[in-house]
């Protein structure tokens, strides 16, 4: 008995190692790329179901998200405009693919392309842009947006922090 008993307990936890493993893999896991969107329209954010192909996150709401969707009909999601924009630098198919980015001022997706931004947003990987459709003094354009995040011209770089938001924007 006392040869088998380590034996068996081995076994028992093997089993319940791959039990575990079972168990996870039958939960349903997030949506990080949706395909078969044929009408190139953004898909309605349900919280904790999709999650931003750029840096991993969960979407929790529709405020400040952004979608993208390629001439097959994939989908990309983004919690953040600036996490669209890294994204966006790095695609080949730049000309042809859909962005939509949902605003602060009418509630809804527009394409991001017309969308204008402001810099001071509380977003939720810190990039700062806020999307509106309705242009206002000291909105900049997608275009601005790409380039800024690109250069580290934006709220997660402490200097223009300061110079955006002054002291305010000192942690």
């Amino acid at each position: 008995m006392k040869k088998i008993l380590p034996s068996l307990t081995l076994i028992a936890i093997i089993a319940i190692i791959i039990i575990i493993f079972l168990s996870m893999s039958n939960k349903k896991q997030m949506t990080v790329i949706q395909t078969g969107n044929n009408t190139f329209q953004p898909i309605q954010i349900i919280p904790n179901h999709f999650q931003d192909t750029q840096c991993g996150m969960t979407l929790l709401a529709e405020k400040h998200s952004a979608q993208a969707i390629s001439p097959d009909g994939k989908t990309w999601f983004f919690d953040d405009v600036g996490c669209l924009a890294l994204w966006y630098n790095n695609i080949k198919f730049q000309k042809e693919v859909i962005l939509w980015v949902y605003t602060n001022d009418t509630n809804e997706y527009i394409n991001a392309r017309n969308a204008w931004f402001n810099r001071t947003d509380t977003t939720p990987m810190g990039h700062g842009f806020g999307a509106f459709k309705n242009k206002q003094e000291g909105l900049i354009s997608f275009e601005e947006v790409i380039l800024k995040v690109l250069r580290n011209e934006d709220l997660r770089n402490p200097y223009i922090k300061k110079e955006l938001l002054g002291n305010n924007g000192s942690n």
